[in-house]
């Protein structure tokens, strides 16, 4: 056989590797997508429905020390494998990361959810991307583009016709509803923050150490508050179990590792998953009603999230393209 041959079949080989190899990190993505998915869009029913045999503080802060300690081996694992090395100052940041997220704007959310319909407030908690555009152009030097412009226009009407406000739904309150939207900014605001390190400490690991440290400020604001800790864990630990681990764990854990066998605008899939599915969960565990401007809303703001995406995905390409040209 010559060397010819042998180069021909070496290539074959290997392109048929990369092929199998690309088609397994495919159906990962796809499964840690629909995982996170389907753990994300149970979230504001069955919060709801444990908020009612425990305080909303204790619950936040359990489910988070909960998801932050699951998460919490992956991301040292990925510290070792990635040679990461965290100062005081890194931790610092890392608490203060954690404060904003936890005590600050899970605790928005939390509330939010008890003085809101759940489908509703699964649907105004997953504009916060479109937040994070509008945010990341002026404090992360990201282009606002016209596109990007439609997309959280369109996402105003949605917001408009799921508050309704000339007649605001039966279960729903102005009180809930304006801290939804204020636990969706804050967690932009979040987000924002946390792309100042994610790329040196790593998605997992500041996840995991910002929601540790969170839960722990709140653990700290609940001694001061007299709030209970440990009451009422026990009667409710089927839900308090699942909140901690399939939804905060198990959930950002899938949501992590599709970004990791793709990227992260392929892993916001996620979010236009959810709230396509949620209020459905919620009308099927909690009874709820969607009327009609529900409905409205709820296209307008996927629709507004689908062309975001989209766009993200093209300035994407664009940029490997330019570093492709550069590298030449």
């Amino acid at each position: 056989m010559s060397n010819k041959d042998n180069q021909e079949i070496g290539h074959t080989s290997a392109a048929a590797g990369n092929a199998a190899a690309n088609k397994a990190g495919g159906g990962k993505v796809i499964a840690g997508i629909l995982i996170a998915a389907l753990a994300f869009a149970t979230m504001e029913a069955v919060l709801k429905l444990a908020s009612a045999g425990l305080d909303n503080l204790q619950l936040t802060a359990v489910r988070f020390f909960i998801g932050g300690l699951i998460l919490l081996p992956f991301g040292l694992a990925a510290k070792k494998r990635d040679n990461v090395t965290l100062s005081v100052k890194d931790h610092l940041w890392l608490l203060l990361l954690g404060t904003v997220c936890i005590p600050v704007s899970m605790m928005l959310f939390q509330v939010g959810v008890v003085h809101s319909n759940a489908s509703t407030a699964s649907v105004l908690f997953c504009i916060n991307p479109l937040f994070t555009m509008v945010l990341a152009h002026f404090f992360a030097n990201e282009p606002m583009t016209k596109k990007k412009g439609i997309a959280f226009g369109i996402s105003l009407g949605g917001i408009f016709m799921m508050i309704r406000p000339w007649d605001i739904q039966e279960g729903n309150t102005a009180f809930g509803l304006t801290l939804m939207l204020l636990a969706a900014l804050t967690f932009s605001i979040y987000t924002i923050m946390g792309k100042r390190t994610l790329a040196r400490i790593g998605n997992t690991l500041q996840t995991s150490l910002s929601f540790l440290y969170g839960a722990a400020v709140l653990f700290v604001i609940m001694l001061f508050m007299k709030r209970p800790i440990l009451t009422g864990l026990a009667e409710n630990w089927l839900a308090v179990l699942y909140i901690g681990v399939v939804v905060t764990g198990i959930g950002y854990l899938a949501y992590f590792k599709a970004i990791e066998y793709s990227d992260a605008t392929t892993g916001s899939i996620t979010f236009l998953i959810k709230p396509a599915i949620a209020p459905f969960i919620a009308m099927i565990l909690l009874v709820e009603h969607m009327l009609w401007n529900s409905y409205a809303g709820l296209i307008l703001i996927l629709a507004a999230s689908l062309l975001n995406l989209f766009e993200n995905r093209a300035q994407h390409r664009q940029a490997l393209m330019e570093e492709k040209r550069i590298h030449s």
